[in-house]
């Protein structure tokens, strides 16, 4: 307490004033000179904690990441690639079509060929390859068809990643099991008419992917011309396309087109200019 009534004494005779001088007038003067000085320690203080604390974010971040975390961003990935493929792919890819334009909802949409539980049904038969494939030959089949691209390197990072997702998407305890809404909804065959399906084209389906069939990349494919997919792919086909409209399209409206119409714009879309399939990539 002596001490306190020494620095205080010594501080005021440094102002010019004692002990004795009216308080009102020592506060006046001393007081805003002391409060600076407070507020000085405080931010040195504040500084001092805050690099501690970036000392020891750094020295936590130097910390090796664990097989789960390398996992998780491979998973992470993959989706990434799933969603955006030209955006991530670009070296692989020559159309503007997603993976998940077709695999609707990151690939989880029932009866939009989703990739729940599907890793686990593989390998399995191709009639189309005419041989049993692996995940990642299908994978393959994707790129070189509905991208329009070159197969993925099969160690690429990019191949792992995409494996990692959609292995992520199983359920261990029902492997081998199909996914309830596997593929896409069966549809009596019927026959289409492209005509009316160009008419059902303008007033349903122009509104997203234009009327010259360009789309809205990323948001919205094309479908048809130089960036959309080309005619070795899968949804090529009338039958696979009416499937997939029928119960997806339009993507503001599902479920709201009839089977025949479903037929007719298929048809409609079956004549229209694509890519031809490069024959060299006919093994998958």
């Amino acid at each position: 307490m002596i001490n306190l009534i020494v620095i205080l004494a010594l501080a005021l005779n440094q102002f010019g004033f004692t002990l004795f001088e009216e308080p009102g007038k020592v506060m006046r003067h001393i007081l805003g000179p002391l409060l600076l000085t407070g507020s000085t320690l405080l931010l040195a203080g504040y500084k001092g904690v805050d690099q501690q604390q970036t000392s020891r974010s750094s020295t936590m971040s130097s910390h090796p990441a664990t097989p789960a975390d390398e996992h998780s961003q491979l998973v992470r990935q993959g989706r990434a690639i799933f969603d955006e493929t030209p955006r991530y792919t670009p070296s692989y890819t020559r159309a503007k079509i997603s993976c998940g334009d077709c695999h609707i909802n990151s690939g989880t949409e029932p009866y939009a060929a989703p990739m729940v539980d599907l890793a686990g049904q593989f390998p399995m038969y191709s009639k189309r390859a005419g041989r049993v494939i692996s995940l990642e030959d299908r994978i393959q089949e994707c790129f070189t068809r509905s991208e329009n691209g070159r197969p993925l390197p099969p160690d690429s990072s990019e191949m792992q990643a995409l494996v990692a997702y959609i292995n992520s998407l199983s359920h261990t305890e029902d492997k081998g099991k199909p996914y309830k809404g596997r593929g896409l909804v069966k549809l009596v065959a019927l026959t289409g008419n492209a005509t009316k399906g160009k008419q059902a084209y303008a007033s349903k389906c122009a509104e997203c992917h234009g009327a010259d069939g360009a789309g809205f990349p990323p948001a919205m494919p094309p479908v048809w011309g130089p960036e959309s997919y080309d005619d070795g792919a899968g949804i090529n086909r009338p039958e696979s396309m009416a499937a997939f409209l029928f119960h997806n399209m339009p993507q503001n409206h599902p479920g709201t087109l009839t089977a025949q119409q479903s037929f007719d714009i298929a048809a409609f879309l079956h004549t229209m200019p694509r890519p031809k399939f490069n024959e060299a990539y006919k093994g998958y």
